[in-house]
This record gives structure tokens, sequence and C-alpha cells, in this order.
């Protein structure tokens, strides 16, 4: 069979989705007739609106004379699975747990995967007690639960780690669930927190009817040692213990399962300390950003044609980063503390991005040496007691159950209390608080720098508009479990694969499905 052409071209915005003005321009890129192209593909589709006069720039599977092939819809295949197949136990239900089982039964294995917190539609419910009432379900929450951290926080798969693995693969799999096939298109694809809770129960399906296990309610408490490997896990389930056994463990429980480090930690496994960020969410009026993007008028509408604007900042200040985290262009503000004696936000977007309000983290590198004053008392968690830290200081400062921190952007350079605050997505509410005051000052003045030169790289950024929220301290984990080079395995126990974000070698959805599969593959031998 021909392979089909591929061909890029670039359209203006008002033309981009006219098939006759498409072949008109593959046309004369193929030197062709237009009439002489019987279908087409769209394959890519991305925006150019660095100039006022934005382009759209497509890829298309061109049919010259002839019609293109149908194209398969995206499907998983799982072999059956041998009743003599070994056992590996994943914790944790994040992209990184399910895309480590699914690649384990592909590869023969028969995973259990054990979830602390609730399946996506129990979990859901577990939300309106934290917006509603500031009180955390500790195990079931905004990180804690199917599908992980990322379920109700946006579903952007967006990344740069194209040399770790296939992320079509990826996508391609997310699609046989469920997800829009639209990823498979977009430069910037985008599922939405909607959405999610059925393609991650779709690949517990798949996972289950595979032969795999899901437990969910289940909690990992301790390891069971035989010599240099593990024979299997202590889990608790319903307030009672018992012995999970297995023949390989994948830990992919997230970065915000502090009590899997310190289990580590006091069982003398091999921890490192590793950079992280905080810094705060920074809100604006979704209107004012996509006009600054977009280059139009404030108080117009945007065009039909073009998504909710994103923007993504980064510079250096005094050799540490400072930069935007997680933008959700078109979303909300949610509380993602797990412990009744914090506040964490972070920011969700669901697929039509279609609230009135943008969202970014803004934070700033946090090396290990910055964290020295907690090494003392927590050694190695020296990271995790400095996020703790900042998270408690933000619950005082809020008053009571969820409610945040708040300061306008332009009290926050000018060093001031604000006398009122602009209108936010945050449900459980805010408290004028003096955030500048609040963090410390190593990051507060560096964001501040950070801050001036954003406002001259995006005109319009800082206004009286902008408003400041604490604190965002989940960006990633502040400890690696390390792991051998090439077998994958932590360096104290031969056959525990440390896996995904929590384990400090991920950082987004896309990555830690990558990091799961590799994991997966690197069981064969064990």
């Amino acid at each position: 069979m021909t392979e089909p052409t591929v061909v890029d071209i670039v359209l203006s915005l008002e033309s981009s989705e006219d098939e006759a003005a498409q072949k008109k321009a593959l046309g004369r890129k193929l030197k062709v007739s237009p009439k002489r192209i019987k279908s087409l593909r769209l394959v890519k589709h991305s925006l150019d609106a660095r100039r006022p006069a934005i382009r759209v720039q497509l890829r298309f599977e061109v049919g010259i004379d002839c019609p293109l092939p149908p194209e398969p819809a995206p499907e998983i295949y799982l072999p059956k699975l041998d009743p003599s197949a070994k056992t590996v136990i994943i914790v944790g239900s994040g992209p990184a747990g399910l895309f480590a089982a699914l690649r384990s039964l592909q590869n023969g294995w028969k995973p259990i995967i054990v979830e602390r917190g609730k399946d996506a539609s129990a979990r859901r419910y577990d939300l309106a007690p934290i917006l509603r009432k500031g009180t955390v379900i500790e195990d079931s929450n905004y990180c804690f639960g199917e599908g992980g951290a990322g379920t109700f926080s946006d579903g952007k798969l967006y990344t740069r780690a194209t040399k770790r693995g296939p992320v079509r693969d990826v996508y391609e799999t997310l699609v046989a669930h469920g997800a829009p096939a639209r990823i498979l298109v977009d430069a910037h694809p985008h599922i939405g927190s909607n959405l999610l809770p059925n393609v991650v129960k779709a690949m517990r399906q798949s996972v289950i009817d595979a032969g795999g296990e899901v437990r969910f309610g289940t909690k990992m408490t301790g390891l069971i040692r035989n010599g240099e490997r593990l024979a299997g896990l202590v889990v608790a389930r319903e307030g009672s213990e018992s012995e999970l056994l297995g023949d390989a463990v994948i830990l992919a429980t997230g970065h915000s399962a502090r009590d899997v480090y310190q289990l580590l930690d006091e069982k003398n496994l091999l921890l490192e300390r590793k950079p992280f960020a905080v810094g705060v969410r920074i809100e604006h009026p979704q209107p004012l950003i996509d006009s600054i993007q977009y280059h139009y008028e404030r108080g117009l509408e945007r065009p039909r044609l073009l998504p909710a604007a994103r923007y993504s900042l980064a510079t250096k200040i005094e050799d540490r980063g400072v930069h935007s985290f997680c933008m959700c262009p078109g979303g909300f503000i949610v509380p993602a503390a797990t412990e009744n004696d914090e506040v964490v936000v972070n920011g969700m977007s669901l697929s039509k991005r279609d609230s009135p309000f943008s969202n970014s983290g803004l934070v700033v590198t946090v090396e290990p040496e910055d964290t020295n004053s907690f090494a003392a008392e927590h050694g190695v968690l020296s990271g995790i007691a400095y996020q703790k830290n900042l998270e408690q200081t933000a619950k005082q400062a809020g008053g009571g159950g969820q409610v945040a921190p708040g300061q306008g952007l332009l009290d926050f350079l000018g060093r001031r209390e604000s006398s009122s605050l602009p209108p936010t997505s945050y449900k459980p509410g805010l408290r004028s608080s003096r955030i500048d005051e609040l963090l410390p000052d190593s990051v507060s003045s560096r964001m501040r720098a950070g801050l001036k030169r954003f406002g001259k790289q995006m005109k319009g950024y800082v206004t009286e508009e902008s408003l400041l929220i604490g604190f965002e301290t989940r960006t990633s984990s502040p400890v690696r479990i390390p792991r051998e080079k090439d077998s994958l395995r932590h360096p104290d126990c031969a056959n525990l694969i440390p896996c995904g974000e929590g384990a400090g070698f991920a950082g987004g959805i896309v990555s830690a499905a990558l990091d799961g599969l590799r994991c997966a593959d690197a069981l064969e031998g064990l």
C-alpha cells in the first residue's frame, strides 16, 4: 500500500477550517490541482499567535487521485494471562501505575494495583467536603484516589519528554479508553477534569478484564523483606492489616504520599534530596490573558476559532528558576491539601476551558541546601518539612477550613496588605494576607523580581486584576527514590522499582505514563 503524502501548510485563522482553502494550499505545495486531492486527514494542529495576524499550522495526510484508506481507531490488545504468571504489586493508580499495569499485562505479568484512595466515581463525592466545609478526607481528595492527582487537575498532556519513550502510544492508549481523538492532533493536547475520570475508569476495567486486580482503600503500611528482596507488602484496609505477597513491587505513589517516604526512611532504604519549587497560584480574568496573547484590545470578544489563551513564563533570578507552572486557561483554583492542618492550592480546567478565570502556578526553585534548616530534625526529608511548614503557615493565615491567604499582585510588589481582593474561582474563599511576608524571603524576593520581568514580557500581566493565592507547594517531590540506571531497581532492594513523579522521575501525566511503561518493561529478568 502506498504511504500517504504528508504535507505541512500555514493558513490564516479565518481560513484554517475551510476545506477549499486547505485543498488550495495543499495543491500549491504539492504542485497539483486541488481537484486531484480526493481526501485529507488532519494529523497536527497548532497556533502561531506571536503576531496580531494569527496563523494556523496544519499537517495533513493527503490522498491524491484516490481516497486515503480508513484509519483504524486506537485500541489496546492485552493477551490472556497465564495462570502461572508472576505477580507485580503496583502501589498507586495514577498514570504511572495504570500504564505500568497495562504494560505488565502485555508482558505476561499479573498486576495488583493497591490504591489508598477511592475509585474515581466515589472520589468525586469526597471533594464536596473540602470545597464546601474545608474538611479534607485524608485518603480521598484532589491528590489521592483513582487516576492520581491528574484526574481532577486539568489533564494537560503536553510534554517535552519525547526522548523518554513513545508519546504517541500514550495518547493512543488514552483515546482507546475514551479520551477525545483530538489529543492525537493538537500541539498542546488537553482532556479536561470532567472527562478524565471516565478514561481512568475504563483503563481500570481493561486491567481487570485482562486478569489484573485493583484494590481501592488499600494503603501500603509496611515492607516484607527477604534479604535484599521484597517478598511483598503490609497493607491496611478498613482498619486491619494483612500481607500481600508478590514477585516485584513498582512504587508509583505520586508526590504527596509523604508517609511512604517516611516508611522507606525508617527501613533504611536509600533516599535522596532533590530540587523542587514552591510559590503561589496567580489568577487573572481569562479575557485579559486572551487580549494579551492574541494581540487585541481588551473588551473585544475572543474569535470563535481561538481557544482560551495560555502562557508560559520562565526566568532565572539569583541562580534560582522562577516560572509559571501547570497553567490552566479557562480554569479554577482548587484546594489540594491532603491533611487537615494545611492549605495547598492547585489548578484545573474542564474540557471546554470556559471559566472566566485563568490561573497558573508561579513558583521559585528550591534547592536541597535551601532546606538545611529542617535537616537536623528531618534529615533527607527536609524538603517535605519545608513544604509542610509553608502549608501550615497558609492554614494559619487563612484562619480556618480551606480558606487561603490572598494578596493582590500590585500589593505583593508594593509589600502591603490588600484592602480588597479581586474576584476568584477559589470556592473555599480567601483572606487578605501578606503573602510577601508569609513566603520565605528567598522565595518572595525572587518572585517579586521575576514578576517584574514577566510584566515587561506580557504587557498587562501585572495589573490590579491579578491575584496571588497561597500556596502552591506540590509541584514535584522534594525526595528522589533512587534506582539503578539500566535495571531501574532500587540499589538496596533487587525487586523494588521506584516509578513516576513520586519517585522523582516524572513531572506530569505523560512523563509519568512513559515511566510506568519503562518500569513494567524492567520487570523482565526478575
